[in-house]
């Protein structure tokens, strides 16, 4: 048992300043394993290290998936290691055998979440749900249900189970997309609007958005030129904008 503060000091620097130089790097599965199951900020950390012991020395995690699916929660899009873990997952679901209910679960849970999201993590996990939908055409019903959104008496998500198998997210529909496409910011409303158009064929590329700050977002705005509205309007020639009125007689607005 290691204090929180040590674990994530050595998890930061494990996959890159550890692993490399090991003779045998399976020595630390142990390890891995159970910090991965201690959840929180410990349980993104430790995504780096188990990522490269599964790719690479062939590391078999049963409930890997259940357990990503369990990390997701409504601080994953503030914590400091948002940009690490997106990356990570953006990996995780990037192979074409993973079943659709899975993918399903992750996109819908991802968009329950987006709800109360700040505008810069959503500039990036649009385009990130857009993504998913691409790789695995079979969750486009979540897009293109006939019976939509507007015909459902409730969403039969069920957004407390752990196991992404149970929680019915193929059954039910992106309304959270359709929200956010009344977002008050201009940008999130147009990424938002995009998941209603048919989509392209090429992915896009999310790596510029991950460490996206508030900061950045409100110097983007400031930069912004502004455009001139043009105005059409009658000079008023009244008190009361009256033409021939009495008040025109006697009094005058210069």
């Amino acid at each position: 048992q290691l204090p929180p503060g040590l674990y994530k000091k050595v998890l930061v620097i494990l996959h890159d300043s550890v692993l490399p130089y090991m003779n045998e790097p399976t020595l630390m599965m142990d390890f891995l394993t159970v910090a991965y199951g201690i959840g929180g900020a410990i349980s993104l950390l430790a995504l780096n290290g188990l990522f490269i012991l599964i790719h690479q020395h062939n590391l078999e995690y049963p409930d890997f998936y259940k357990k990503l699916y369990s990390l997701l929660d409504p601080s994953i899009y503030h914590v400091k290691y948002r940009a690490r873990f997106f990356h990570l997952t953006d990996l995780f679901l990037s192979s074409s055998h993973l079943p659709a209910y899975l993918v399903a679960a992750f996109i819908k849970r991802l968009a329950r979440l987006a709800l109360t999201a700040p505008p810069e993590a959503l500039l990036m996990i649009l385009p990130f749900i857009c993504n998913l939908f691409r790789r695995h055409p079979a969750c486009r019903v979540l897009l293109h249900r006939p019976a939509g959104p507007a015909d459902m008496s409730e969403d039969p998500y069920v957004m407390e189970e752990e196991e992404p198998s149970e929680s019915r997210a193929l059954q039910s529909s992106l309304w959270e997309i359709q929200s956010l496409q009344n977002h008050y910011h201009p940008d999130v409303a147009k990424a938002a609007a995009v998941l209603s158009q048919s989509l392209s064929e090429m992915e896009d590329d999310i790596s510029g958005l991950l460490e996206l700050s508030a900061a950045e977002l409100f110097d983007r705005e400031v930069k912004k030129k502004a455009v001139d509205v043009p105005l059409e309007f009658e000079p008023v020639r009244g008190l009361f904008g009256k033409k021939n009125d009495i008040f025109a007689e006697h009094f005058s607005l210069d």
